[in-house]
């Protein structure tokens, strides 16, 4: 096994759960931390092969954000423990599932194996960076599974430095995985996985690099001697991080086809719009849904919101020959908008090409006639002005007054789209305010608007202990004095001192 290019921990201390999309997704956030060793052999270098032991199906990847200690720590505070690191860089943490139940907790056989902690390939100076600004990426085979940035935390790193250090002296080059956000899953022979830690808004971008790791099939089985590897239905779903994905229909879920339709009642629809889109994202992105959000597609009138329904258009590239087959006459364009239900929301694929209209004054008021809840396009708008004061709200990435023929050519209806480079299926639910457009999968809805509310309720008090001169240190986000103030206040009849 190669050197990662990183001095050989001493020892390395892995955090079981600690992003929020990841909590969400195993169904349980811990209110504190806990932990498990790896042993130093495990550490791995970039461009090292990983086997996965003969016999076994569930090797799953976890990218993760590495700390490498500095000054040594013993009995730090929180707010000193950041000091104690000098560096940070990229991390994989892979795990075997098929002998978690061997390990009975400890993941010592699961976690440990000779090339299970690749690091690397370059450090990223501590000093240099911001805590809680550093972003984690995987990629498997080219395909970006895993993202999320270091802001959302359920222990910062300073409180992990603090929290272990209360018991055992965190030496120079002791390293400390912080945990893996959501999209950890399996991978299989010849797979290729990647793992990058950067600051993007630091100056100059620091970044660790991409530390790569190619699966291979190991050929030794294992002896007859110890726990042997085994899986069940449960570590399947864990493993690949949900049941869909791991093939799996669950016996305590009624099958798709036999539930109930989803409705976006008049209770939900008011309740989507009374929430930001901002705050709707935050709680999406918990669940591991990052790529929801409509780049570039902005509100035509200033305050306007849109909750509703997806019918799907679909644009594509012009051709003279196609535009002559598909672009005249009663096309897909005109179908959409003729036949839009009352409460949806016609969204447009025009592949974020702004260089043509893609919606006009006719076909806008076409839609608001028939009821439709509002247009979203990530191309450009003809007539403007127009469409812009009309009661129908409209979404794109600004005005153009060519007509389609000009990039596009008008293909198909009800199919699933890209729009803003976000996945949009006919019948997902699409808000929009002025900070853009999000879809919402219609199984999410609910809880994802519950949450939502109850974000913005908190943020509103807090901006209240704002406004009435409070720190934002401890306050946000709420520590658990704050918490208790804050659960004190809004209990019937409570009221505390500010």
């Amino acid at each position: 096994m190669r050197s990662s290019g990183i001095a050989t921990p001493g020892k390395i201390i892995a955090v079981h759960l600690n992003y929020p999309s990841r909590a969400a997704q195993r169904g349980r956030t811990p209110e504190q931390p806990s932990y498990f060793l790896k042993p130093s052999s495990s550490v791995a270098a970039s461009g090292d092969v990983l086997e996965r032991p003969a016999g076994t199906e569930l090797l799953a990847f976890e990218g993760e954000v590495a700390l490498v200690i500095g000054e040594p720590a013993r009995r730090v505070s929180p707010d000193d423990g950041w000091r104690h690191v000098a560096a940070v860089t990229a991390a994989n943490d892979f795990g075997l599932y098929d002998l978690r139940a061997a390990d009975k907790g400890s993941n010592v056989r699961s976690k440990g194996g000779d090339g299970f902690t690749p690091l690397g390939p370059d450090l990223i100076d501590a000093a240099s960076v911001a805590a809680d600004a550093l972003r984690v990426r995987t990629w498997v085979n080219g395909a970006l599974v895993q993202e999320d940035t270091t802001d959302t935390l359920l222990f910062p790193f300073g409180r992990l430095v603090a929290d272990l250090s209360q018991l055992m002296t965190l030496e120079t080059g002791d390293v400390i995985l912080t945990g893996t956000p959501a999209g950890s899953s399996v991978v299989v022979p010849g797979d290729v996985v990647e793992v990058e830690v950067d600051a993007p808004l630091a100056p100059g971008a620091p970044s660790s690099g991409r530390l790569r790791t190619t699966i291979t099939e190991g050929t030794t089985p294992f002896g007859d001697f110890g726990s042997a590897p085994a899986v069940d239905d449960l570590q399947r779903i864990e493993a690949w991080g949900d049941a869909q994905t791991a093939g799996i229909a669950p016996a305590d879920r009624v099958p798709d086809a036999a539930a109930p339709p989803f409705e976006l009642t008049d209770e939900l629809r008011e309740l989507l719009g009374s929430v930001g889109v901002a705050t709707l994202s935050v709680q999406l992105r918990k669940r591991g849904y990052t790529e929801v959000f409509l780049e570039g597609v902005r509100a035509n009138r200033p305050g306007a919101r849109v909750v509703g329904r997806a019918r799907t258009l679909r644009f594509i590239p012009f051709r003279p020959d196609l535009f002559a087959r598909r672009g005249g006459g009663y096309n897909a364009q005109k179908l959409a908008f003729d036949t839009v239900e009352p409460g949806e929301v016609i969204v447009i694929d025009a592949r974020g090409e702004r260089g043509t209209g893609t919606v006009g004054d006719v076909l806008a008021l076409r839609a608001q006639v028939r009821g439709a809840a509002g247009i979203v396009t990530d191309g450009g708008t003809r007539d403007f002005e127009v469409v812009a004061a009309m009661d129908i709200p409209t979404f794109s990435q600004g005005p153009h007054p060519s007509v389609l023929g000009r990039r596009h050519v008008p293909w198909e209806v009800d199919v699933a789209v890209s729009c803003g480079g976000a996945a949009v299926e006919p019948g997902d639910v699409i808000v929009g305010d002025g900070d853009g457009v999000i879809v919402i999968p219609p199984s999410l809805a609910w809880d994802v608007a519950r949450e939502a509310a109850a974000q913005e309720a908190e943020d509103e008090w807090v901006s209240a202990q704002v406004a009435a001169g409070a720190s934002v240190d401890g306050l946000f986000p709420m520590n658990e004095a704050w918490r208790a103030r804050y659960e004190a206040d809004r209990a019937p009849g409570g009221r505390v001192d500010r």
